[in-house]
């Protein structure tokens, strides 16, 4: 698993770092920065879509019912193909708009365009490679996805140092070429996924290329389950593109500085996320087959788990902070460089809290219970963090330091609060409930 998310990350910080490395850099890290934020909001409904396959995955795994495994497989696959192609109609027609309201200036638009188009045009295969990684997680084999994720991360690398630089006598596409070596990879690394399957390499699961009616039934389990994470993602991208929006009306740059910092975000993120997508799992098979006590442990020792791992990369991070700066190709002395710096240091000092959190969030999605985690967000994110994110940032003065400190603080209270939902207990009664209705 944490093979998996690193992976997934360095997709995107391979983008980043060749980009820095561009005869003209700075247009090109702040067209990335506002195209993530619209990226990550494309992703909701997909989210939503694959948190409620692998709880129900995961049920019928934990039950031994590998039919209603490979069912639910296809139902989700199809699913996922008709979503993005409305991603991709509606993304395209809508995406300068949600760059324009960032706050990107119009110089910057089309450079953003130019990344986007691509990937919101062929969603399909990075959709795809989110569905079968989920749910492979769910029965609890996260070595074929390793395994397609590291054939797609090398042909990443070579795509994009190829079509980004000009390298291997392919053009200089700049932004461009980010985007569509990106979509070559992501369709190889599905195909890769598919041909294990269809080739028998998990018992009793086959690859999901059928076609089948739409069951309305497990649709709406479906949209139950995952409509309340897709919300979750809404209100956490709103946290996001708020905090882009703040900072790129003090300063544009410091959007790129953003941008650096999210990738480094996204690759601290890794080990907690991973641990805690596992426990998820876990949580999901244990409830499945009615243990509570088993899920109970496995809760507690995520937390712990999480929040110690989270810790020491934090203080890492911080150690760090200086070489991580110019391993992005940034001069010493720049405001962009300084801006990072300042983002990389609240991140590493804000990541104990976000382990424990990564951990409680876990385990309300392994079991379903993904209202929970909803209340828990839109109450700290729309009410606490995007509030001081602002109070800090402007009337008290501080600029992107101060928006950048309102997310640390977010994320105290949703422990607090997710600390709650645990001790309340209804996440393990949704869990064995769920499993009892089908």
């Amino acid at each position: 698993m944490v093979g998996i998310n690193v992976l997934q990350v360095l997709a995107l910080a391979v983008d980043t770092a060749m980009c820095g490395r561009l005869p003209n850099p700075d247009p090109a890290l702040t067209a990335l920065g506002f195209s993530t934020q619209v990226v990550f909001l494309l992703l909701v409904a997909m989210i939503g879509l694959s948190v409620g396959s692998v709880a129900l995955v995961a049920r019928a795994y934990g039950g031994e019912d590998r039919a209603r495994v490979n069912y639910l497989m296809e139902q989700s696959t199809q699913l996922t193909v008709l979503l993005a192609l409305g991603v991709a109609l509606v993304g395209n027609l809508v995406a300068p708009s949600l760059v324009r309201l960032l706050g990107a200036q119009e110089a910057t638009i089309p450079l953003a365009m130019d990344y986007l188009r691509p990937l919101m045009t062929f969603s399909l295969f990075h959709y795809l490679s989110i569905l079968y990684g989920a749910t492979l997680r769910g029965v609890g084999n996260t070595r074929l996805a390793f395994e397609a994720a590291l054939f797609h991360n090398g042909l990443n690398v070579l795509f994009n140092y190829g079509l980004i630089l000009g390298n291997f006598g392919l053009p200089e596409l700049g932004v461009k070429g980010a985007a569509i070596g990106t979509v070559l990879s992501q369709f190889f690394g599905v195909a890769f996924l598919l041909v294990r399957l269809h080739r028998g390499v998990l018992p009793g699961i086959h690859a999901p290329i059928r076609p089948r009616a739409v069951d309305r039934e497990v649709t709406a389990e479906l949209w139950r389950i995952g409509w309340p994470a897709a919300m979750d993602m809404v209100i956490l991208n709103a946290g996001f593109m708020t905090v882009v929006g703040l900072v790129g009306w003090y300063d544009e740059v410091a959007v790129a500085a953003h941008s650096i910092g999210l990738r480094i975000q996204g690759l601290a993120f890794v080990p907690g996320l991973a641990i805690a997508r596992a426990a998820g799992a876990m949580i999901g098979n244990a409830l499945g087959a009615g243990d509570r006590d088993e899920a109970r442990a496995l809760v507690l020792l995520s937390v712990k788990v999480c929040g110690a791992v989270m810790a020491s990369l934090g203080l890492l991070i911080i150690l760090l902070s200086d070489g991580i700066v110019a391993m992005f190709g940034l001069r010493e002395g720049t405001a962009i460089a300084e801006y990072t710096t300042q983002w990389v240091w609240i991140l590493g000092a804000g990541m104990p809290i976000v382990g424990v959190w990564i951990a409680l969030a876990g385990m309300l999605q392994g079991a379903g219970h993904t209202m929970a985690s909803l209340r828990i967000n839109g109450f700290s994110t729309l009410l606490v963090q995007i509030p001081l994110c602002w109070l800090l940032g402007y009337p008290l003065g501080l600029g992107p330091l101060g928006v950048w400190l309102g997310f640390p603080c977010g994320f105290l209270v949703k422990v607090w609060l997710g600390t709650r939902a645990y001790k309340k207990g209804e996440w393990a009664r949704t869990g064995v409930q769920l499993q009892r209705s089908r």
